[in-house]
């Protein structure tokens, strides 16, 4: 969770990854105090870019923070432990991690920008902006060049039970990229995604929606371990992440 020594041991892990697979990485720092913290703590979104040379390009991100308290946890003597996120959070960066591995052999077609958001999970149940801090300041900071062809966030894509759904924000304001990346999954034979809509998330993608960026959210909101202590790795399936993998790879290479 945010300032806590794990998370700067994190920060350092992900950041000496990203660099050892040749990305560009740049920390963006900012400071916030959400609900339930007694002082401001600092907060860094990773940014790495690859084959910076090309000028159309393609953004993945995920969130890297853990919420601080496991408020869904059905023992209440639980709640005030922090989640251990290992699919919310952890499934998109291990599979981005891998996508940058995968760059560092082989040049992809097109330029690629991973953003790992911090202070996702911060926020308070019905107070929608006390969410996605990270990307909230990222988009209020980007650089006015960035216009990326269009962008990806993964959220809780790791589940043994692996069913993504298209997400109402997602077809509301990127509907071609929605189209573009289920056909693509179609075409990969990859059953995990359904083609039909089911969840309207406010997810760090509605803010970069709000400034240009056609974002869309791969989730899959129905994880029963959500926001309590057991979102652990066994929850977690390895061929879930390979098909997401599958999917940006063959988006990057084709």
């Amino acid at each position: 969770m945010p300032g806590s020594d794990s998370h700067s041991a994190c920060l350092q892990f992900l950041t000496a990854e990203l660099q050892r697979f040749g990305g560009q990485v740049f920390h963006q720092e900012f400071t916030e105090q959400p609900v339930g913290f007694s002082t401001p703590v600092k907060m860094t979104n990773i940014i790495a870019s690859f084959a910076v040379e090309k000028t159309s390009r393609i953004l993945f991100c995920a969130h890297w923070d853990s919420r601080p308290w496991a408020d869904a946890d059905p023992d209440s003597l639980n709640r005030g432990k922090a989640v251990p996120g290992a699919n919310d959070g952890a499934s998109g960066v291990a599979i981005l991690l891998e996508i940058a591995r995968s760059i560092s052999s082989q040049a992809p077609a097109y330029g690629v920008d991973i953003i790992l958001f911090d202070g996702e999970d911060v926020g308070q149940p019905g107070q929608e902006d006390s969410y996605a801090r990270g990307a909230q300041f990222f988009a209020r900071n980007k650089n006015a060049s960035f216009h990326p062809r269009f962008g990806i966030l993964l959220d809780m894509v790791g589940d043994t039970d692996l069913q993504i759904y298209q997400e109402a924000n997602s077809l509301r304001h990127a509907r071609s990229v929605v189209e573009k990346v289920w056909q693509r999954a179609a075409d990969l034979g990859l059953s995990s995604f359904k083609n039909s809509p089911k969840y309207e998330v406010n997810d760090d993608h509605v803010y970069l929606l709000k400034v240009g960026i056609p974002c869309i959210d791969l989730i899959d909101f129905d994880y029963e371990p959500w926001h309590t202590i057991e979102d652990t790795p066994e929850k977690c399936s390895a061929e879930s992440l390979q098909e997401v993998g599958t999917l940006l790879s063959s988006l990057i290479y084709d």
